[in-house]
């Protein structure tokens, strides 16, 4: 059996690639209930909470648009029918808004020997493992809004359209050090397709 070294510790003063990915995320992670938990070895990290005011944010610049369309339809042109889908979308929106917090705080992610483990839901909760060798691409994105708050969205795509991963809410500086490890950790990972 042969073992990896370990990994060069940083030089004085730049901080461990493993305090990036926690720095400025919720304290906590709310674990699975039941005796079934799984024990899991690797550390849970989570997503910024700069990523609830951002889609806040986009969230009630889409209410604005909406209530707009909504009054210039019932107003300027009298179709009174325009109120009923007005406030559908507005309901629908304003319950997102108030679970949209407990949603990001439900996110996380664990870097583990042979895979990434990514869990999000509340109700429907959903827990994915990626082995590192069979990861395709591994890509960062952010809109403007995104941008301005400092966040952006890791995806990871394997060849099984199901265990696709969208890492929401992480600060850039994250993205990029866990886009960098994990291409490292998967390039020494790779298995026959």
């Amino acid at each position: 059996m042969t073992t990896t070294p370990e990994p060069p510790l940083p030089p004085h003063g730049e901080p461990a690639a493993d305090a990036v990915l926690d720095d400025g995320t919720f304290t906590r992670l709310k674990e699975p209930r039941g005796e079934g938990r799984l024990a899991l070895d690797g550390v849970w990290h989570q997503i910024s909470p700069r990523y609830v005011v951002s889609q806040v944010l986009q969230n009630v610049l889409l209410l604005v648009v909406v209530i707009a369309a909504v009054l210039v339809a019932v107003l300027a042109f009298h179709l009174g029918w325009a109120l009923f889908p007005g406030i559908a979308i507005v309901v629908v929106t304003v319950i997102t808004l108030i679970v949209l917090p407990r949603q990001a705080r439900a996110i996380g992610y664990m870097l583990r020997d042979d895979d990434i483990v990514f869990r999000k839901g509340i109700l429907w909760q959903r827990m994915i493992a990626v082995p590192y060798g069979r990861m395709q691409l591994v890509d960062i994105t952010h809109g403007p809004l995104d941008r301005a708050f400092g966040v952006a969205k890791l995806k990871l795509v394997t060849a099984a359209a199901t265990t696709g991963v969208e890492i929401p809410g992480m600060t850039q500086e994250a993205a990029e050090t866990l886009r960098d490890t994990l291409i490292d950790v998967a390039e020494t990972r790779r298995t026959g397709l």
